[in-house]
């Protein structure tokens, strides 16, 4: 009885296989493009859920304000 073969490659992970997809389907700016308003949608949520836990720390601060 033989062992199975091994895989020379390994298997590409799902972000691999979705960048493959984009890569093939849009320009080289679309994805630059596409990446930038990412990154400032995870920035935005960033400086809002600051925003709120600065907004709390201050609310606490006036509450226990004699």
């Amino acid at each position: 009885m033989q062992a199975a073969p091994v895989r020379a490659t390994a298997i590409p992970s799902l972000t691999t296989a979705l960048r493959a997809v984009e890569s093939l389907l849009m320009s080289g700016g679309q994805r630059t493009a596409r990446r930038n308003a990412w990154t400032s949608v995870l920035e935005d949520r960033r400086r809002a859920k600051d925003r709120v836990e600065a907004q709390r720390v201050l609310d606490q601060a006036l509450i226990a304000r004699p």
